[in-house]
């Protein structure tokens, strides 16, 4: 995967916070709830205001480029830098994904509202509470922002066995950008409290899983990527995998309990981002392929 050297990036989708403390970090504790919500957070989740108002902790801060917002506006400015640096990348990616959805909004008579996406580390604020790098990238539909800390990608690796490689991180963000869409067509519902393969929460996750793939079959249309490869979709889907309720709760309890799933197992949710990325066709999420 690699960038149109030439194309002009618009860093103001992107939102650097990095370096910046967040203040005071309210600890959750009692019966393990943090550990609970870290894990849920992780699996790329949505709208952290139904679990809590605050996060799990304050975890390390990126060591990566923390000199703020201005960063971004002098050093991302093309598709080559883009190729070259990782904040860029972000910018790149961020830019393709709404260029997208705001074209497909347009064929549908409809309008699509940008949502910009947060860059911080350790720790930030945002309308649906604290926010913790432990957390895991996520969208909030209160300020219809995605949170998103890079070291979260080095965390897929290392502990989730995760192979990494940008296409994985343009997933991670397709997914977010994913649930934005959903909120904007009034489909994300915050009342369901249900867990399993079948449950609303699962169906959700799942639907944006599949509204990623969208993206990524219409990645080079936007003009600022010059080709997916074969190696680029087998990271995105491997990522899928990597984040999977069953892959999660194994690695994190040692055993797999279907009954608690919020976001899909592994299967389903390579299933779902398969959908998209075969159809190009978002009707196609509205009528998923995929089972439990």
């Amino acid at each position: 995967m690699s960038f149109n050297n030439k194309s002009r990036l618009d860093p103001s989708q992107v939102e650097d916070r990095r370096g910046r403390g967040a203040g005071t970090v309210i600890a959750l504790g009692g019966g393990g709830l943090g550990l609970i919500i870290t894990i849920v957070a992780m699996l790329l989740g949505v709208n952290l205001t139904d679990l809590t108002n605050g996060n799990s902790g304050q975890a390390p801060a990126s060591n990566q480029n923390t000199g703020g917002i201005n960063d971004l506006q002098t050093q991302c400015q093309t598709g080559a830098d883009a190729n070259t640096r990782e904040d860029c990348r972000i910018v790149g990616f961020v830019n393709s994904i709404q260029t997208f959805w705001a074209d497909e909004f347009t064929r549908q008579n409809s309008q699509y509202t940008p949502a910009n996406t947060i860059l911080f580390s350790g720790s930030t604020e945002g309308a649906c509470g604290s926010a913790s790098s432990a957390m895991g990238p996520f969208y909030c539909p209160n300020d219809q922002k995605v949170y998103l800390d890079l070291d979260f990608f080095n965390e897929l690796q290392t502990r989730f066995g995760a192979q990494g490689g940008a296409f994985a991180e343009a997933y991670v963000l397709a997914h977010e950008y994913g649930h934005h869409v959903q909120n904007l067509l009034g489909g994300l519902s915050n009342n369901s409290n249900a867990t399993g393969p079948q449950s609303e929460s699962v169906q959700t996750e799942l639907q944006a899983d599949c509204l990623a793939g969208v993206w990524a079959f219409h990645a080079t249309d936007t003009g600022y990527l010059t080709q997916v490869t074969d190696q680029d979709i087998a990271q995105s889907l491997d990522a899928a995998a990597a984040v999977g309720d069953d892959r999660i709760q194994r690695e994190t309890q040692g055993y797999v309990s279907p009954e608690t799933w919020t976001h899909g197992s592994s299967k389903q949710r390579q299933l779902a981002l398969k959908d998209g990325l075969q159809s190009g066709d978002m009707a196609t999420c509205d009528s998923p392929g995929w089972t439990p």
